[in-house]
């Protein structure tokens, strides 16, 4: 049996959720997120939470969809109530980014400036050369955070380039380094 599966999703005050033709939605006072629910995984919904089940739980196909889901469905409800935040992070000399409407403007060393269209329902900010990624569905956030890192990855020498704030970048030694022996 799944571990995370067998769990409820507690509804928190203000979240609503409806199921139509395998269609769940989840309101929430950030917005509304759908998502289809495949054919193994069954739902329960009451007022206060929902449970989520497979039709045979000794398959272990849909065991992981068990699993999946319940965490799809749980990070449906954070993001109506809650949302998502994802903070980059700018390192080097002459890197930095600022916000025009719906565009993220990135300066990251190329010989010319990039220009991100924010997705819909992501907001960006910049403060200092932090980026703020902030949105109410999960994928939607991290991928969108994950497209502006790879326009300039970091390097391992000095560290530049564009990383997560929670990231650890192993520095390695130079050329210096390797003439001291």
């Amino acid at each position: 049996m799944s571990r995370l599966g067998k769990l409820a999703i507690n509804l928190p005050a203000g979240v609503t959720a409806s199921l139509d033709n395998n269609i769940l939605t989840i309101k929430g006072p950030k917005g509304e997120l759908k998502r289809e629910i495949k054919k193994p995984v069954l739902l329960t919904l009451n007022e206060k939470e929902i449970s989520v089940s497979v039709e045979d739980t000794t398959a272990p196909k849909q065991r992981a969809f068990w699993g999946l889901f319940r965490g799809l469905i749980n990070n449906m409800v954070t993001g109506v109530s809650v949302g998502f935040v994802k903070k980059l992070e700018i390192n080097g000399v002459g890197y930095r980014a600022n916000v025009a409407g719906r565009k993220l403007n990135l300066s990251l060393g190329y010989s010319h400036p990039i220009e991100f269209a924010l997705p819909e329902g992501i907001d960006a900010t910049v403060e200092a050369n932090v980026i703020s990624i902030s949105g109410i569905s999960n994928e939607l956030v991290g991928n969108t955070a994950y497209k502006i890192r790879k326009f300039r990855k970091p390097e391992p020498y000095k560290g530049k380039g564009v990383k997560y704030t929670t990231e650890v970048i192993r520095r390695k030694a130079g050329k210096s380094a390797a003439k001291g022996k």
